[in-house]
């Protein structure tokens, strides 16, 4: 085994990580974070950031942005997470990942005092990113949050902007069971007279925001308000109707950051056209393959899929073919409710604890009129699917980012 695999092994196994194992991981205190950032010298402080929270879209706002600093010729880190295949997705300068090296080095240098603070894996994650960022000296870092904002392990930077996306009903349990609960979670990445753009607007968000923003007295912009349907037919490479809220979020961050000095315009088209290839971005609306046609996309809770059903009615195809896993703690009746019955199903479940047993999630669905069979891996239920499916046809796998993470790793 590799010292690579062996240093990824152990981050693994330390405290359960939250998207493994779920509500056994989550430690809602920034007390460990703290101290990770004392022992390391203050990474957080040797680089600046755009810090983007939300439910949906900060995945996809996040490499957007980092795609227009890169092509305006900034040094630019990324940090987002889950990962889909490889850990190293997770922080990147330039598009490029990580070395495994750098991961071995860090781990080594610093294993026993992590031990002794009982580190989670995404505390130590967020500690590796911001401490590869500041050894190699970016112009600005792309901060994605983890969950939440408030006390997410990577709210103790302090930004040039905050970036707040959609708000949805997910990770309830942690987070809160109202929209409004959720964004005073998210607003907790606003920062004492840092500007905040928010991508949509929401009724029962917007107070939270305006609330916050003026008790920290943080200039805050409203998307919808700054940026002129006009300015959003740009070629952008990631497909999906919902992409447009999360452009104008982009657009809007890109006018004020302008406002600050940043050069950013003068390849914006070329940087949107190109997000996926600048940054490695994929399982957004991704198109695997043209015939038949294949795409896998990584919403997993009820706005995603609510966006991804749509986009779906809009395709033409003899036969809809859904490759479909799902996590035991997400609102599965209320998902399930949204899928077309007129699709045949390929239940599964990725390889990680959380996912809902794919003969479980058969015979839930059944409830819905979604009619299918049961496959061990998302490998067979793909093999499967292929068996069945005919030129005209469309074939979609989802439900889950590690559904989507286990086909692609089987790419």
């Amino acid at each position: 085994m590799s010292r690579y695999r062996e240093t990824l092994d152990w981050l693994f196994a330390q405290l359960p990580m939250y998207q493994r194992v779920g509500k056994a991981a989550y430690k809602a205190d920034l007390q460990n974070t703290l101290a990770l950032m004392e022992i390391l010298g203050h990474p957080e402080k040797g680089f600046k950031s755009v810090h983007v929270a939300g439910t949906n879209g900060k995945g996809s706002s996040s490499h957007m942005l980092a795609a227009i600093f890169q092509a305006a010729g900034y040094k630019t880190g990324l940090y987002t997470s889950p990962h889909l295949v490889d850990f190293r997705e997770r922080i990147r300068i330039n598009g490029q990942m990580m070395p495994e090296t750098a991961v071995v080095d860090f781990v080594d240098r610093y294993r026993g005092q992590f031990e002794d603070l009982g580190l989670s894996f995404f505390e130590m994650t967020v500690g590796l990113a911001f401490d590869f960022f500041r050894r190699e000296e970016v112009d600005i870092a792309i901060v994605e949050v983890g969950m939440g904002g408030r006390l997410d392990s990577t709210n103790v930077i302090t930004p040039e902007l905050s970036l707040i996306t959609h708000i949805g009903l997910d990770h309830t349990q942690f987070l809160g069971d109202t929209l409004a609960k959720i964004a005073g979670e998210k607003a907790g990445i606003i920062k004492a007279g840092i500007p905040v753009v928010i991508s949509e607007r929401q009724e029962e968000c917007d107070a939270v925001f305006e609330a916050k923003a003026k008790a920290l007295q943080a200039p805050l912009f409203f998307a919808l308000d700054e940026v002129a349907s006009s300015r959003l037919y740009l070629d952008l490479d990631l497909k999906g109707d919902y992409q447009e809220h999360n452009l104008r979020g982009v657009l809007c961050a890109v006018d004020q950051l302008e406002s600050q000095g940043w050069q950013l315009k003068a390849q914006l088209n070329k940087a949107l056209s190109e997000v996926s290839h600048l940054t490695g971005l994929r399982g957004r609306w991704e198109i695997v393959q043209r015939a038949p046609l294949t795409i896998c996309d990584t919403g997993h809770n009820f706005t995603g899929v609510r966006a991804i059903v749509g986009q779906l009615k809009k395709l033409h195809y003899r036969q809809l073919h859904i490759v479909w896993g799902m996590v035991g703690d997400k609102q599965v009746k209320e998902i399930l409710r949204l899928l077309p019955q007129s699709a045949f199903y390929y239940f599964t479940q990725a390889q990680i604890p959380r996912a809902m047993p794919a003969e479980e999630l058969k015979r839930e669905a059944l409830k819905f009129g979604l009619a299918g069979k049961a496959y061990a891996d998302v490998a067979s239920a793909v093999r499967a699917a292929q068996e069945q499916i005919l030129n005209d046809d469309v074939l979609f796998i989802g439900g889950s980012t590690f559904v989507v993470g286990d086909y692609l790793a089987e790419l």
